[in-house]
């Protein structure tokens, strides 16, 4: 956020506070103005008014309309005034500007309604007649306490007009005179009371760049002058003790910030006495607020205590592997604890040092795993491999029709094996170009890919009577690795298929969502359950071991489509609802 100077922080209020003030006097002033010369003038208009009514008392009659139509035109002459008689009908008799028969009905007009009424109807309104603003004011005219038409008084408020504004434009220049002269002394004011804040905070500057020696000029102004004087105290304070403190504190500060591992001192108490930044983060503890509190009330990890509990009993150090949860996940940290003694030997505390094994043991895992699991692969058709040799050396070979079988039962299994070696060879490969960043993509229509890839499980889907239609546009294009992502397609569709219901139907639809690309492979065959989908793209992760094997599967196709997605820097997620079906969906970026 950009800082301002005292000087622009005061004075911009004061100028505002004058020109708001002034806004509001030139207002008021103008509107009481008005509201004077208006009062006046209505007050003068039904004067007027009244007098010519009781003229034309015993005469309100169309017959009598030349009378009152010339008398109106006299009155209206000699007093610079309109003057308009309205029977009760609303038919105008008399006008001193107009001839009355070229007039309209008045009886609608507001002023005139409300004095057929009794009351002296008063409007400021647009004259269309005149074209030009009016002053209306209207008066009933009784007789026999019956009122028998109205006689309306009307002047131009043109002219009010003009001098309201004369005189609103000279308080306003006037206004800004006194807001000119009182934005000098407001300037003014403002820089003599920054002007000494700011030499306090030249000092201060130079306090916070080790420059203790030379010491603030003392303000006249008392609060300023105070202020100057503590900061000199202080400053003299600080010059004996802060050389010391600082090397100490930068020292030790280096040394805990530079360290990967995480390091926390406690007391005998379980009090944090230091921790740093990287022990903040592996154990997700605020680095602020930890120092001077129990360990138990900066962390809910209860492996972490125990272990704390066993360094502090202890006399030897000691070491644990600690299992948490962090962000719904497994971390694993190795932890070393040994006794922390003061300068006479005695026991203060421990000193407890973590660093993350997360990933070696990820891989230690996954590194298990897949020995396994390619073993166990590897195992099952080597096993009936040796079999059928077995049986064949027993004497099958002798029966041609026995040979034949067993020697197609090895060709079968010596498929799979070459298929599972060459899955495992891609993924070793997509795993290579993924490190290198050597997959090379360019922007191209994904129909054509899509097409071929659905030509290519053409064969499979006739064998197990599954249809499969394509939905796509040719605009639909992304940047992408043609062959590779025809891989992907062709093990979602093949699967798709597998496991599809005889006669059943396999969608592949192409569509474009906001900045991503969209592939969507959907199936309504046996469906998966929902314990099964978090492991669904693992390597040799079968739902049904038994019956992947059935229908050729290696158990390596879904991994390597989730390799080859994100080498497109995409994703792939799956949705399966068990005896409805399965969707498979691909999200690459658009650009």
């Amino acid at each position: 956020m950009t800082r301002k100077k005292l000087v622009w922080q005061l004075f911009p209020p004061f100028l505002l506070i004058i020109i708001c003030a002034l806004l509001a006097v030139t207002w008021t002033i103008s509107r009481e103005i008005e509201t004077f010369h208006t009062r006046q003038t209505t007050q003068d208009l039904e004067n007027r008014a009244i007098l010519a009514g009781k003229l034309m008392r015993g005469q309100m009659s169309i017959a009598n309309r030349d009378h009152i139509d010339r008398l109106c035109k006299d009155l209206g002459s000699s007093t610079a005034t309109r003057f308009t008689v309205i029977l009760n009908n609303g038919e105008v008799i008399g006008d001193s500007e107009k001839k009355p028969e070229q007039m309209d009905n008045h009886g609608t007009r507001p002023e005139i309604s409300q004095a057929l009424r009794g009351h002296v109807g008063i409007r400021k309104r647009f004259s269309q007649t005149l074209r030009q603003n009016m002053l209306y004011v209207a008066v009933p005219i009784q007789e026999d306490d019956q009122v028998v038409g109205s006689i309306r008084a009307s002047i131009s408020i043109a002219e009010l007009e003009r001098t309201l504004a004369k005189i609103t434009l000279k308080t306003t220049f006037g206004g800004l005179a006194v807001a000119l002269v009182a934005a000098l002394v407001a300037l003014a004011l403002s820089r003599r009371i920054s002007r000494p804040l700011g030499d306090l905070q030249k000092g201060a500057e130079r306090f916070a760049k080790g420059n203790l020696e030379q010491r603030l000029p003392i303000s006249p102004v008392a609060e300023i002058g105070g202020l100057a004087e503590a900061m000199n105290s202080m400053a003299a304070q600080l010059d004996e003790r802060l050389s010391t403190v600082v090397r100490q504190r930068n020292e030790q500060e280096a040394v805990l910030a530079s360290m990967i591992e995480g390091v926390i001192a406690i007391d005998t108490n379980q009090v944090v006495l230091r921790i740093n930044r990287a022990a903040a983060q592996l154990l997700q503890i605020d680095l602020t607020n930890a120092p001077g509190r129990m360990i138990g009330e900066v962390t809910r990890k209860v492996d972490l205590h125990r272990f704390v509990e066993r360094a502090l009993t202890s006399k030897d150090p000691v070491e644990a592997e600690l299992s948490l949860l962090h962000k719904g996940e497994s971390r694993y940290l190795q932890a070393h604890g040994t006794p922390l003694r003061g300068s006479e030997g005695q026991q203060i505390g421990a000193l407890i040092v973590v660093y993350d094994v997360t990933r070696l043991r990820r891989l230690e895992n996954l590194r298990r795993d897949f020995v396994a699991n390619v073993s166990h692969e590897l195992k099952t058709p080597i096993t009936a491999i040796k079999g059928a040799v077995e049986t064949l050396l027993d004497g099958a070979m002798d029966n041609p029709s026995e040979g034949r079988h067993f020697l197609e039962i090895a060709g079968r299994q010596a498929d799979r094996l070459n298929t599972i070696v060459d899955d495992l060879l891609s993924l070793s490969r997509l795993e290579r170009e993924t490190e290198t960043e050597e997959v090379p993509r360019t922007r191209q229509s994904l129909l054509p890919i899509l097409e071929s890839a659905l030509q290519t499980c053409s064969t499979a889907a006739s064998a197990s009577k599954v249809q499969v239609n394509l939905f796509c546009t040719e605009q639909l294009q992304a940047r992408v690795n043609a062959p590779l992502l025809e891989q992907a397609v062709i093990n979602l569709v093949d699967n798709a298929i597998k496991y599809s219901h005889v006669e059943g139907v396999v969608t592949v639809e192409g569509w474009q969502e906001a900045k991503k690309v969209m592939i969507k492979v959907q199936d309504r065959g046996h469906g998966i359950d929902q314990e099964h989908l978090p492991r669904l793209f693992e390597r040799f992760y079968r739902v049904d071991a038994a019956r992947s094997r059935d229908v050729g599967g290696t158990g390596l196709g879904l991994a390597i489509v989730k390799h080859i997605i994100q080498t497109h820097d995409g994703k792939v997620e799956v949705h399966s609802t068990p005896g409805e079906g399965t969707v498979f969906t691909i999200q690459l970026p658009a650009d």
